[in-house]
């Protein structure tokens, strides 16, 4: 397909400007009107990541509330969401290109709330872990829908700066959710989850309201559920034997049995996928360099974020036994500093460095010396001022320096027609590498022994190891010579035809 064909392609795929001037929709929008639209969708990602690690600092207030229940069991809990999660996203967006992304958010927004009503509702750990599904259901036809309703809304001139506000308020919503969750779990736990309802309602609202509707014309095919399935059994296979083996044994039959069913999972759904008309994995985009590296980098960037915002708090709460507040306040710093490094560094450092992609191993490097540096200062002893909000202030930059950059290497090939589809495999690699970095760090703080310090550790050994190879990923993968957007179009245009 011809570079002037594929541009076309993706003006059809905008749709028709509803004024009939000739020009995309999009095009006439105004900055105010695409603010608008940027913050009510930021407000849903910002949402939804908040919810992801909220319950870290309710782990202990459940498990007091229903005695017995060990952290393996709790760590379900956070998993199941992001297990689920992650296989709802690509289907999602590919039903929201198909019937109307506007129409996906929506019921997604519904379905969050329910499901957190029905959290906070929840008589025990296996009702809320029940609820939690719901919940993630809801998040998964939410969030991709969300970022393909931003791209086909906001001018191509300002997708950039739109996408690391998006990115960067789902970023923030993570860090921030123990902060928020420290305060709540001081009036009762059930409002971690409670507190989602009149926030997903007023999203609801103002996206009726505000955010345009828009569509792929062009799209066939049902998204492959057996797939999904498929990879829902995969990621989820994986965290049990990592949770599982320090009781079951590294090298035990049943470790290895449930890894290799993993194995098995995950070959099948590839196999699916080069096969079916609208597969969980649309491997012809994994063809694109910047995107399948932007994937892979992400899948081992949020294992380590997810372990690290867990890590904290696990260490603030059971080491230096800080109380659920305090160690959300102490938590806070880091989330501050995301917001600026993503509005105004991360875009300023991608233009002059040649590409986001450059940015996103500068960001990964910086994450992993502020575990390093976490790591050469850790003690049993509280030295908040002077041990840990350096490594917490350094952490922050490198969150806001990373997550929007990998997201926009990954976003460049997208033409109009693939944006729920690519968006949902972006965000899916978010979603299974948070799980297995959760699953990671439960494995190695399951068993603390006489000497926590050291169990410590061997858990920020591991983050800085996850960062460090996310760096290393971002750098092999996404630090070539950019392409013109002409030639990105035409690249992720011919990706079908190629598969």
């Amino acid at each position: 397909m011809s570079i002037r064909a594929a541009e076309a392609s993706a003006r059809a795929a905008r749709g028709p400007d509803p004024a009939g001037t000739g020009q995309p929709g999009e095009d006439r929008r105004t900055t105010r009107q695409v603010t608008v639209i940027v913050g009510v969708l930021g407000l849903a990602v910002f949402m939804s990541s908040l919810d992801l690690f909220i319950v870290n600092l309710a782990f202990p207030y459940i498990g007091r509330q229903y005695h017995g229940t060990s952290l393996d069991s709790l760590s379900w809990v956070l998993n199941a969401y992001t297990i689920v999660f992650a296989a709802v996203l690509v289907p999602a967006g590919r039903w929201a290109d198909r019937i109307g992304r506007r129409r996906i958010f929506g019921a997604g927004l519904i379905g969050f709330s329910l499901g957190s009503a029905l959290c906070g509702l929840s008589p025990g750990v296996p009702e809320l872990i029940a609820a939690r599904i719901v919940q993630a259901v809801g998040a998964g036809l939410m969030v991709p829908a969300s970022l393909s309703l931003l791209l086909a809304s906001v001018p191509a001139s300002g997708r950039a700066k739109a996408i690391g506000t998006w990115s960067a308020l789902g970023a923030l919503g993570a860090a921030l959710g123990p902060v928020i969750g420290g305060s709540l779990v001081q009036v009762s736990w059930r409002w971690v989850f409670w507190i989602n309802i009149p926030v997903g309602l007023l999203a609801l609202l103002l996206t009726a309201r505000v955010v345009p509707e828009s569509k792929d014309q062009h799209t066939r095919g049902r998204p492959d559920l057996v797939g999904a399935a498929l990879l829902a059994l995969a990621v989820g296979l994986v965290a049990l034997a990592l949770v599982k083996a320090p009781e079951w044994g590294w090298g035990s039959a049943r470790f290895l049995e449930v890894l290799a069913a993993s194995v098995a999972c995950g070959a099948i759904m590839i196999w699916r996928s080069r096969r079916h008309l609208s597969p969980v994995i649309e491997l012809g985009l994994l063809r694109s360099r910047s995107f399948a590296g932007a994937f892979a980098a992400s899948i081992l960037y949020y294992a380590a974020f997810g372990a690290f915002v867990l890590n904290s708090v696990e260490f603030l709460t059971g080491v230096w036994h800080y109380s659920a507040v305090r160690a959300g306040l102490a938590i806070g710093p880091g989330p501050l500093m995301v917001l600026p490094f993503a509005q105004a560094i991360a875009p300023r450092l991608a233009s002059r460095l040649g590409g986001p992609g450059r940015v996103a191993v500068i960001g990964c490097l910086v994450n992993a010396g502020a575990m390093a540096l976490w790591l050469s200062q850790i003690q049993a002893q509280p030295a908040y001022l002077t041990h840990l909000l350096p490594a917490q202030l350094l952490g922050g930059a490198g969150v806001g320096l990373t997550i929007p950059s990998l997201l926009g290497a990954g976003s460049l090939s997208l033409t109009p027609d693939r944006f729920g589809t690519g968006s949902g495999i972006l965000n899916m690699a978010r979603q299974v590498g948070t799980v297995l970095g959760v699953a990671a760090l439960v494995a190695i703080l399951a068993h603390l022994g006489p000497d926590p310090i050291a169990t410590f550790r061997h858990a920020i050994a591991l983050i800085i190891g996850f960062f460090a190879a996310g760096g290393l990923v971002a750098a092999l993968l996404l630090t070539g010579k950019a392409r013109s957007p002409a030639a990105a179009v035409a690249a992720a245009a011919t990706a079908p035809e190629e598969s």
